[in-house]
């Protein structure tokens, strides 16, 4: 008890002690029971857990969504690594299959030249040279490509150069394993030629400009020259073999105060784009046979002559009636 004279109103020690702890562990664990008991048979806390738990449903939302964008996050990060490496997988695997488109497009297309130059062996002679263009020679006044045979291939200076279409050029310069092409567009160049349509000979120049052409010079203004007219080889010069396609006329412009005609030609075979092409041989002309056979048919023609003209005075002389 407090001492006397104090204001202490707390109850007496033996108020104060209530139930044991073990009497409140049995009281709950009884109740628990119960109400396990009443909840399995009756549901009487179903309404109770249908409201805590849309009371808590929110907060559950709340607790997940760092979960849940961590795994996004996770998700999109390994996403987009797939998605690069199988985007840069794409992009090797498309430019393996344009490389290969490209080069079967090259194939075929050095097949078909191949096929055509083949089906001109026929046409030339047997010790015609197949070669491959190299390259384009780096000069812009001039216009060359150098092949992959020379002279232990049996190439000779000046030898015509051809494909399937026609002429193409002139070896200038032979090397032991290469050898200089200079085309028909060079100026350096002159071919003779002969025009399919009225027989007419002439010469061709390359022209030497940009835009790679030809001119058919020394024509006269009113010569007969039209648009279209296809010329060949004419082999006057004993280098070009007769008949071999060079060029079509393109324009033709004549003007009064000029005597001659200005023609243009574009060539019918071109380099550009072109890997294989045939050389062919010269035939060296026998010029002193030819030059003893003219000599030496001199004095019999004279002879020949001689005698007609005697038989002629004879048989037109004065005659005796």
């Amino acid at each position: 008890m407090a001492p006397p004279g104090t204001l202490d109103r707390t109850p007496p020690p033996f108020f104060r002690q209530g139930a044991s702890a073990r009497s409140q562990l049995a009281l709950c664990a009884a109740l628990a029971v119960f109400l396990m008991v009443a909840d399995h048979r009756l549901q009487i806390t179903q309404p109770l857990r249908a409201t805590l738990a849309t009371i808590l449903l929110p907060l559950q939302h709340a607790a997940l969504w760092p979960a849940r964008l961590l795994d996004t996050l996770g998700d999109y990060g390994s996403g987009l690594g797939e998605a690069v490496a199988q985007n840069a997988a794409l992009r090797q695997r498309l430019t393996a299959q344009s490389e290969a488109i490209t080069r079967a497009a090259r194939l075929e297309a050095e097949n078909a030249e191949l096929r055509a130059l083949m089906g001109l062996r026929p046409a030339v002679p047997p010790d015609t040279v197949q070669a491959e263009v190299l390259f384009e020679a780096a000069d812009r006044y001039s216009r060359k490509v150098m092949i992959d045979r020379g002279s232990l291939a049996g190439i000779t200076l000046a030898a015509p150069v051809i494909h399937e279409a026609g002429l193409v050029g002139q070896v200038t310069r032979v090397y032991p394993w290469s050898a200089e092409v200079t085309l028909l567009q060079d100026q350096q160049i002159s071919v003779p030629v002969l025009n399919q349509r009225t027989r007419q000979r002439g010469v061709a120049f390359g022209d030497g400009a940009e835009d790679a052409g030809m001119e058919l010079r020394f024509v006269a203004a009113n010569a007969d020259v039209q648009v279209g007219d296809e010329l060949v080889t004419s082999g006057l010069d004993a280098v070009y073999p007769p008949g071999l396609p060079v060029a079509r006329v393109a324009r033709v412009e004549r003007q009064a105060e000029t005597s001659f005609a200005r023609i243009e030609l574009a060539p019918v075979a071109s380099a550009d784009g072109r890997r294989h092409v045939l050389v062919l041989p010269i035939k060296p002309r026998s010029v002193d046979k030819a030059e003893q056979g003219v000599k030496g048919d001199r004095p019999e023609k004279a002879d020949k002559a001689g005698k007609a003209e005697s038989a002629e005075k004879a048989d037109t002389g004065p005659r005796t009636p």
